[in-house]
This record gives structure tokens, C-alpha cells and sequence, in this order.
């Protein structure tokens, strides 16, 4: 191989290493893609869940199930709502763990 090709192959190999280390996504991958809602009837709420911070997405998501096959919701989680979410989320994650 000339000295040419070598250095064609080293450039690329050079590229896809730095490409690599990039980041695809600036927010990561979240499932809401903005704040959400600040409320939802609760007498349609199904079921909430809270995901926290990961490589995925570095912010708290709450999703709520609507009954009736409604769909989901993203609830905004500094919302007065959201936050009473989060905080029965993390006192049921806490007994749990006191019970294991």
C-alpha cells in the first residue's frame, strides 16, 4: 500500500473515532419532547409513572396512562401536580425497599 492510500485509511479511521464520540442527541433520547401539561383530570389518570435521569434523557419525565385507551400524557413535573407525582413515586419506591 502507497503512502498515499495509508493515509486515506488513517484519516478515516481517525474520523470515525472522533464521530463516535459525539453525542446524537443534544437532550438525549426523553419520550416527552416538551414541559408537557400542567394537569390532568384525575379521575381519567390510569396509571403515572416517573422516569428519572438516565444516559437517555437527562431530565424527570412523568407519564401518565388515561383510561378509556386516551392515550398518555407528559405531565410537567414542577408542576403543583408533577410534584405530588414524584413524591408518592419516591415514598412507594422507599417502603418497597424498606420491605426487601
Amino acid at each position: 500500500m502507497n503512502v498515499k492510500g495509508m493515509t486515506t485509511v488513517l484519516a478515516m479511521l481517525f474520523y470515525a473515532i472522533i464521530v463516535q464520540g459525539f453525542p446524537m442527541f443534544k437532550g438525549g433520547r426523553c419520550l416527552c419532547r416538551d414541559h408537557g401539561v400542567k394537569a390532568v383530570k384525575v379521575k381519567d389518570v390510569e396509571q403515572a409513572s416517573v422516569i428519572y435521569p438516565s444516559n437517555n434523557c437527562n431530565k424527570i419525565e412523568v407519564i401518565i396512562t388515561l383510561k378509556a385507551h386516551k392515550g398518555k400524557r407528559c405531565l410537567n413535573p414542577r408542576s403543583k401536580q408533577g410534584k405530588i407525582i414524584i413524591k408518592r413515586a419516591e415514598k412507594i419506591h422507599f417502603l418497597n425497599s424498606q420491605n426487601v
